[in-house]
This record gives C-alpha cells, structure tokens and sequence, in this order.
C-alpha cells in the first residue's frame, strides 16, 4: 500500500525515540534479509524493520502503526514456505529479540518462552531440564517459536505429541490497536468462555502478534528405536501403519513415508548417505517407537510386529538401526528429502492432509492424474503417514526447461487439490496459507468457514494492518502476485 512520506516519516522518527537507531533498520542494505522468505516465491519490500526486546515494546510499535494507519507484518526466523512473512509496504516486526525462556515449571511440565525463541533452543531448554518438548522440523535451528505458533506447525512427531495447537496452553498476544492479551496461563482446563488461545494460532499473524507462550513438556524418551521398513506399495504401508498403531500404542511415535524416487535423489545428492536395504522397493517407512521406560523392550517388540507383518505379505525387507548413529544415518535419508529435491530442478509442492484412511488411496489417485498430465513428471510424495499429512511433490521432467515447468504450477494445483478436496481433505496441513494458497483457499473453504474468518478478522483488526493481505484478502486488497517461482526447499 502507499504510505505518505510524510506519515511514514513521523512514524519511523516515533518509533526510532522509543526503541534506539539500533532497533529500527530504514536503509536497502539492512532491509534486505526480511524481504523474501526461503524460497524466494515473493519479494516484497518494507518502510522500515523494527526489532522490539520485549512486550512492551511489540505493544508500543503496534499501537503507533494502528494510530498512523501502517501495516505491520510480524516475522520470526522467515523459515516459511507459502510468502506468508513477505511484507509489502508497511513495517516488519522482527520479533528475534524476543528470545528469552522465562520460565520451567516441572511440576506442572510446562516451559513458558518467547515468540523469538530459536525452536532448538526450546528444545535443548527442555532437555536439560530433563524433559521432551516434542516439536521437530527439518527447520528446528533457525525457525521461531512465534512462527510454529502462528503457522500451527507440525513436524514428524505429531502422531504421538500433536501438532503446536495441542502443544500450546497459554498465548501472551498484542492485538492490533496495541492492547496485550494476558492469556499466559499453563491451564490444562480453563472453562471461561471462548478459547482465545486457539483464534491466534495458525493465523499467521493477521489477528494478532504472539510475544510468548507456555507449552507442554513431556517425559523424556529413555528408550527409542527407528527402523526403515519396505514395501510393494503406499496401500501396504498404510495397512503397516494401522497394525503399528494397533500394536504398539502410544510407543509408536512417528511413522514417516518415503518413495523410491524420493530416496534415490537423497542417495544421489547428499553427501554420506547410504542405502539402507540391499534392493530397490517402491515404498518405504520410517518407523520410531518410544517409551519413557529405560528397560522397554522396544526392539524386541518392533521386531515382533514387523516379523508378523513380513509373514502376512505387508513388509518386504526392514532394518532395525543397532545403535543411536545407525539410526540418526536412517532419520537423515527423511530429513534431507526436502533439501535435495531442488537439485533435481524445478519442484511444485503441495503440502495436503486427507484422512489417514484414505492417504494410499490419495497418492495413487494424484500421481496417476499427473502424469497423465505430463509425461516424464516425477512424482515425490513423502510424508507423515500417521496424521494424512502427504507433501506431495512434482520435480519436472529430466530435461525441461524449469522456468516452462514451474509455470505449470497452477494448473497442477487444482489437479492435486480436486482430488483432496473430493476426499475431505485439506490444501494445507503444516505449511499454511500466507499469499500461494490464499486464492485457493476460495475454492476449497466452505463459504460460511469462509464468511466467519473475514468478521474475525475485520472485528480483531478493523483497519487490516496486521499482515494484509495474507490467509484472507478483505476488499480489494491484492498485495502481491508470484514474482519468480524457484522451486527451492
């Protein structure tokens, strides 16, 4: 949006006599890191980047923009994937300094931190504490706690911990005219009216700017084993994955899927990494039990329920890691899917979620329409089997010019969404909306979902300063259209 000069003068002059020269960054050079997130779908540009050290301040910055009538987009460690932290115009609201752990209550388990807490920060927080704070994400060393909030991230394990929705208790919030919400409570029940707490979350920051929040912590695993399973196919995974729940409970902590293409690039592109099984198989699992039992026999009885499972037809192959290393090495192969996906060239990504009883059937249905579509295309679905979460991913045909593949993206995402939509599914599971899907997002919500978002939103933030134009557009606010698609993470 254009800001007067005049305006935007008195507000940086404003903002720079409260929090110091330091903390508001006005020249090209300064701006540049906060202008565009990982993989460069969106460039923006911004008025200024502000960078508060607490609360008060968060409060202060918010409520001169809401009074100057100045956009504000909030930003944690800009890890995101869907142009959701990309500001067009107005203020950014890096909230980095935001980064103390205020308090652990082990008692109670829970860690209260701030929005600009590193999550592996939190992480080893917990840990020393002698505690599991149970988010993990291939992102963990840069992303922000305020960014897993406002994305409702979610990660390998949610099928045993949930994802930052369950793991949340308490939100400290700024809303929109300045005021502080104090919900910072570690209430596992708390029956006062509406659940507040939960509006923020998954927002991504467009009704309100999370400062600090109190999360859950859990008994530290004290016995673990991974195993990397194959299969003849996705539908055999899943009847795998029922038989684990089954079987092994709570134990089973996360259960990730993998195709053969998906672990062909990893052994391709990164360095170390070593085939697990001496065949080629179309499909494969990852598997994790847990217990906060020393003397649990977890692998004797992962051995037992995939020896069955091998008998009845369900697993061809499987290796169990005999040591903590083996099974880094086997997590490694899941976790850098990701990251090498782009040296394949371009990639068109679709983060999805279906119900898990039909995930087979889901990526079977979707890569049978795209290839169909064209010819040569590669089809990378992984995932979290466990809770339907599938990134199902196309890398363009060998040989393609990139730029003529990524041009496609549009037309493949309402092939790929058609069929999660038909399916009761959902076109976004952990990634969010922010501007790539938010058109999309039209098509797909049912329209009264669609009609109490937009009065959530006018009602929290009347003037639409709070991340415009983002998850919802009101009016005739556009703020922006893909500018180059890289394909990159």
């Amino acid at each position: 949006m254009a800001i007067p000069s005049a305006v935007g003068k008195t507000l940086i002059e404003t903002l720079t006599a409260r929090l110091g020269e330091a903390s508001v960054l006005t020249d090209a050079g300064s701006k540049e890191p906060y202008l565009t997130e990982t993989r460069g779908l969106y460039r923006g540009d911004a008025l200024a980047v502000v960078r508060p050290r607490d609360c008060d301040e968060v409060s202060f910055v918010v409520g001169e923009c809401a009074r100057a009538g100045i956009p504000v987009v909030p930003q944690g460690g800009n890890t995101g994937l869907v142009g959701g932290g990309v500001p067009f115009g107005g203020v950014v609201l890096s909230l980095t300094r935001l980064d103390r752990i205020r308090e652990i209550d082990g008692s109670n388990a829970t860690i209260t931190v701030e929005a600009g807490c590193i999550l592996k920060t939190v992480q080893d927080a917990a840990d020393a504490a002698g505690y599991l704070f149970p988010l993990s994400l291939a992102s963990e060393g840069s992303c922000r706690i305020g960014g897993n909030l406002a994305t409702n991230a979610g990660g390998t394990a949610v099928l045993r911990y949930g994802n930052m929705r369950e793991l949340a208790l308490g939100l400290e919030v700024v809303l929109a005219d300045g005021r502080v919400w104090h919900g910072l409570k570690g209430l596992r029940k708390d029956n006062t009216g509406y659940d507040l707490r939960d509006l923020f979350i998954g927002s991504e920051g467009t009704l309100g700017v999370i400062t600090a929040a109190v999360l859950k912590l859990f008994p530290k695993p004290q016995a673990r084993v991974t195993a990397f399973v194959a299969t003849a196919s996705t539908h055999k995974a899943l009847n795998l994955f029922e038989r684990l729940r089954e079987s092994a409970g709570d134990q089973l902590t996360a259960f990730e899927y993998l195709p053969e293409f998906g672990l062909e690039i990893v052994l391709k592109h990164k360095s170390g990494a070593v085939r697990p099984l001496s065949d080629r198989y179309p499909s494969y699992a990852l598997i994790e039990l847990s217990s906060p039992q020393k003397d649990a026999d977890l692998q004797g009885r992962l051995e037992t329920i995939l020896g069955a499972a091998m008998e009845d037809g369900l697993v061809d192959d499987a290796v169990l890691g005999s040591s903590e290393a083996q099974s880094l090495a086997l997590w490694a192969l899941r976790e850098s899917l990701s990251e090498v996906q782009r040296y394949e060239g371009g990639s068109i990504k679709h983060d999805v979620a279906v119900p898990v009883s039909r995930v087979a059937e889901f990526i079977e249905a979707a890569t049978k329409a795209c290839e169909a579509e064209m010819p040569g295309l590669r089809v990378c679905a992984f995932g979290h089997f466990g809770d339907g979460n599938i990134h199902f991913n196309l890398s363009q045909p060998v040989g393609m010019d990139k730029q003529a593949f990524l041009a496609e993206w549009g037309r493949f995402n309402h092939i790929v969404h058609d069929i999660v939509n038909a399916m009761g599914g959902s076109i976004s599971a952990e990634h969010g909306i922010g501007l790539i899907k938010r058109d999309e997002l039209k098509l797909y919500k049912d329209p009264v979902a669609l009609d109490l978002m937009r009065a959530l939103k006018q009602t929290l933030d009347p003037q639409n300063i709070l991340n415009p134009g983002k998850v919802i557009a009101l009016g005739d606010n556009k703020s922006a259209s893909f500018s180059a698609l890289t394909g990159q993470s």
